[in-house]
């Protein structure tokens, strides 16, 4: 089965090592085709010479070692033969074999012997039960290995293999590897001064660990390698970055900036004011600013982000806004230019001598006004244009494109954004601006190729926001919610209803543009909550408007299906005041900024991630009343109540996103998928962490981003470290290396 004098490598087929029969099922089953590949599928989690059989759930698949307890046979009433029952401890708990045919099975089964058993848990009587497990016998409880067997590997479950075939096929292609068959992107003064193992080593203490001692140093030296190879990625982007060339952009005297600093109704704080100073240096340069702007929801950057864009427009260039829905780009382009009041009429009656004009693109402009919005662009006579997608459009032309600001970035492709930035003579200025706080390893990771500022103060004026878990299960809290609403109506204020789904006709399509509107359920909330139906806009306006505490209240619907004419009205209507409830999917979660809204109820929040409920709630307390977020939960999952307990226990945002971290897991933080879709069979994406923790492991992550910074400033194309460059090549793909540009 195994090759006969030739050189196995990472990128030897399995075949020729393991033989047809065993590399077929890994290949069907998990895509693991190469002596690599088959490395690369790393134990879930490791068992000592006993388990724990008290976390057991109805279909749940288990890999087990326990000792036989008892094992009797008895014949079968309704048809030939003998059948085996079997019990197994763990010392504690117990758990019931059943076979149908006891023939093979009662003399390797018996009592005081140990195994390893894995099969499907099931119920029968009130106990669990493996019906015709698969197992084999550890001989002296250490198996065929002898003295040699350490903790067992646990793997992903392979259709047509047990667990222990799989770790055998593992055992057999480490013994046909050599230490210079297998790539060592860590130089070997790296090695030496971290104490860390080769890769090899590494491999085998996680394959074949002698102890666990072994797979922690393995371990180590893997959370290690994944941070350097990838600050090495980093640490080369930022060194590209710094040999691009592009026009300096300074304010002129006396210009658009001053202008409106002059008008701004209120003091700036003094982060505003730092972070402000640091864009204004770095546009001044002819390098092109590369910089991720983020704050608390209500912390200003829009102000921020504005007086750059009057900088770049002051010094002859024109700034771009993208935005990632349409009432976000409208209210943006709403807001802006009541802030500008006739600095934003450039050219125009009654307009400002100094000013310029504010245009706005989107996709579902009337013809004659996207018509004047794109000459406008292109003529230069629109130092600011706003917009969604829109903006990226091939005919869409700008005169001088100086700056480009990109809202929630995260919500965009990497081809949007590129086509974005080309649309500049030269390489633009870039700011990006996200509400959400991001974990201090998140950002050294992620946007490691940019610097960052944070706003951590809020302006004055913000209101504090007070937050409460409601139990849906109790009609008197959730009528005493609409009571609430009700009364802040009545003392002349509005509200919001946040709702996971559009309902009506059913949710969209998937791939559908409303698509980031629904809310999937969270991590950890199990099979539970899916045979109840979210809550729908349409479904809960109808109960808001049969309530009688709700009575003569004006009750709107918004949601991204809706026709964007009607979208921008019913968003007008709640600004200027003539909607009381607006019910809403997450829409209106970033951006939307209504001074008078002071409550708003999250329907079904367990659906929402931590950070997206920070977000959301973020839209009240706006103005000088205290704000108010209901969350309400109808899922009686410990997880689920845990994650809104402690929502509504602070409103530190960098404290709940690193909640956030920690309970969606920190491998899909580099690409767009969502935590649990769109990993590979492996069980875990190409390019995702798999040892590396964004949480725990910031040490690491400062020691590899030294020694790459370092590494690369001597050695910029990693010519002289080739296994290096080949893991910073094909550790992440195209997509996901583009994307750790916009986060």
């Amino acid at each position: 089965m195994s090759v006969v004098g030739a050189v196995v490598d990472e990128s030897t087929k399995l075949s020729a090592v393991v033989g047809a029969r065993s590399a077929g099922p890994l290949a069907k089953a998990r895509d693991l085709h190469t002596v690599g590949d088959l490395l690369e599928f790393w134990p879930r989690r490791y068992l000592e010479h006993t388990s724990d059989l008290s976390n057991l759930h109805v279909g749940m698949y288990v890999v087990v070692v326990a000792e036989v307890k008892s094992a009797t046979t008895r014949r079968m009433q309704k048809r030939r033969g003998e059948m085996l029952n079997v019990t197994i401890t763990d010392g504690r708990d117990e758990v019931d074999l059943t076979f149908f045919k006891s023939w093979g099975h009662k003399d390797a089964l018996v009592p005081g012997v140990t195994a390893l058993f894995a099969g499907e848990v099931g119920m029968y009587r009130g106990r669990w039960q493996l019906t015709h497990p698969a197992y084999q016998v550890l001989e002296g409880g250490l198996g065929p290995h002898g003295a040699d067997r350490g903790p067992i590997p646990v793997y992903l479950q392979v259709k047509g293999m047990q667990n222990w075939s799989v770790a055998e096929c593992v055992r057999i292609v480490l013994d046909h590897l050599e230490g210079d068959s297998v790539p060592e992107p860590l130089p070997a003064t790296l090695r030496s001064r971290h104490g860390l193992p080769g890769r090899l080593d590494a491999l085998k203490g996680i394959h074949v660990p002698r102890d666990f001692a072994q797979v922690q140093r393995a371990r180590h030296r893997l959370r290690y390698e994944e941070a350097f190879v990838f600050q090495s990625l980093l640490a080369q982007r930022r060194a590209r970055q710094a040999e691009e060339r592009t026009q300096a952009r300074r304010p002129r005297e006396g210009g658009l900036l001053a202008a409106f600093d002059a008008r701004l109704p209120f003091e700036l704080t003094a982060g505003q004011r730092a972070v402000g100073e640091t864009l204004a240096h770095e546009m001044s340069r002819d390098v092109p600013m590369h910089r991720l702007l983020q704050g608390e929801v209500g912390s200003g950057k829009t102000v921020i982000a504005l007086r750059a864009m009057l900088a770049a427009v002051d010094a002859g260039g024109q700034a771009a806004l993208l935005a990632p829905t349409e009432v976000l780009a409208v209210q943006h382009h709403r807001s802006i230019t009541a802030m500008l009041g006739d600095l934003a009429e450039g050219g125009m009656l009654g307009g400002s001598e100094i000013g310029t004009r504010v245009a706005l693109l989107t996709g579902s402009q009337p013809t004659q006004a996207r018509r004047q919005n794109l000459l406008d662009a292109a003529s230069g006579d629109a130092g600011i244009v706003i917009g969604t997608h829109a903006l990226i459009q091939e005919h869409v032309q700008f005169q001088d494109l100086a700056l480009v600001v990109v809202d929630e970035q995260h919500r965009f492709g990497v081809e949007q954004r590129d086509a974005l930035r080309g649309k500049g003579n030269q390489p633009p200025h870039v700011l990006v601006m996200t509400a959400t706080p991001i974990p201090r390893t998140v950002t050294m990771t992620v946007f490691g190729d940019m610097e960052t500022s944070t706003l951590t103060e809020l302006p004055k004026g913000r209101s504090p926001i007070a937050t409460h878990v409601v139990p849906a299960d109790r009609p008197a809290w959730v009528q005493r919610t609409w009571e609430r609403i009700a009364e802040e109506v009545r003392s002349g204020r509005q509200a919001y209803v946040v709702c996971p789904r559009i309902g009506d006709d059913g949710p969209p399509s998937a791939g559908s543009a409303d698509d980031e509107e629904l809310a999937a359920p969270e991590p950890g909330e199990g099979d539970e909550a899916a045979p109840r139906e979210m809550a729908s806009v349409y479904a809960v306006e109808a109960l808001l408007r049969e309530n009688p505490a709700l009575e003569g209240l004006t009750i709107a619907v918004l949601h991204g299906r809706l026709a964007p004419e009607d979208k921008d009205a019913v968003m007008a209507a709640f600004t200027r005041g003539e909607v009381d409830v607006l019910v809403s999917t997450t829409v209106i979660e970033v951006g939307v900024d209504v001074p008078n809204a002071t409550v708003m109820v999250v329907m079904d929040a367990e659906r929402f991630g931590v950070s997206q409920l920070h977000q959301l709630r973020g839209r009240v307390g706006r103005g000088r009343h205290a704000g108010l977020c209901l969350l309400m939960t109808a899922s009686e999952a410990e997880t689920a109540r845990e994650r809104l307990d402690a929502v509504a226990g602070t409103t530190d945002g960098f404290e709940l996103a690193r909640l956030d971290l920690e309970l969606r897991g920190t491998g899909d933080v580099l690409s767009a998928r969502q935590s649990g879709g769109g990993r590979s069979s492996r069980g875990m994406g190409r390019g995702s962490f798999r040892f590396l923790s964004l949480v725990r492991d910031e040490d690491v992550i400062l020691q590899a981003r030294d020694d790459a910074t370092a590494l690369v400033a001597a050695d910029p194309d990693l010519a002289e470290h080739p296994d290096l460059r080949a893991a910073v090549r094909s550790w992440v793909d195209e997509e996901q290396a583009a994307f750790l540009e916009r986060g």
